[in-house]
């Protein structure tokens, strides 16, 4: 291989990751951001001067830091996991609970409220969201449901339509239930608390009375 030919080779090999690194500083810096500032005095500028980058790296990736923070975010719940703890019920729990210490998070909580409120008058960001968190996250309901089919805990005989729908639902009960509790009535999302959604979820009111 000529020299010409190993320094191109070398320098595609290591674009990509010097890419990724910067990505990841910037949405590290976002966050971080948010923490210091909040929403409001937050700014590309200052992101780009956290991260050391340029102003226009960021904006070649990300129009607005209503994009930017939405991202940013967005890494944080992709952390979120659901362990096999031997029933549906035990799994549900868990997501709750890992799901509201996100949301204690203090860059979660601020770039949450704002990004939603912002999305009121936003379609695009509006769809960010739901692509970049809420689509995302859809997959816990779907692992759940078929860990809990293979245990034989729920029928899977149902027809596809009628299985999205519901995981849909499900998804809307736990996850509107876990926020409203958590940032807007800002009350405790505690065991017991996780244990009487997951009968509700699963038993129905007979359930989560008797829990």
């Amino acid at each position: 291989m000529s020299p010409m030919c190993r320094r191109t080779s070398s320098h595609s090999r290591t674009g990509r990751p010097r890419s990724a690194e910067a990505g990841t500083a910037i949405l590290e810096a976002t966050r971080a951001a948010l923490v210091d500032l909040g929403w409001s005095k937050l700014t590309m500028g200052d992101v780009a001067t956290r991260a050391g980058v340029a102003k226009t790296t960021l904006y070649r990736r990300w129009g607005n830091k209503n994009e930017l923070v939405v991202d940013a975010v967005a890494v944080l719940f992709d952390e979120l996991e659901l362990p096999d703890l031997g029933s549906l019920q035990a799994d549900i729990e868990h997501v709750v609970l890992q799901f509201a210490a996100l949301l204690e998070r203090p860059e979660t909580k601020t770039a949450l409220m704002a990004v939603v409120a912002e999305s009121t008058r936003d379609e695009p960001l509006r769809e960010r969201i739901r692509a970049s968190i809420v689509d995302r996250q859809k997959r816990l309901v779907l692992q759940g449901r078929r860990r809990a089919q293979e245990r034989g805990e729920l029928p899977g005989d149902r027809e596809p339509e009628t299985v999205a729908a519901l995981d849909d639902l499900i998804f809307d009960v736990v996850a509107g239930a876990v926020v409203h509790r958590a940032l807007v009535s800002a009350e405790p999302v505690d065991g017991p608390w996780a244990a009487r959604l997951s009968a509700l979820l699963l038993g129905g009111l007979g359930a989560a009375a008797a829990t």
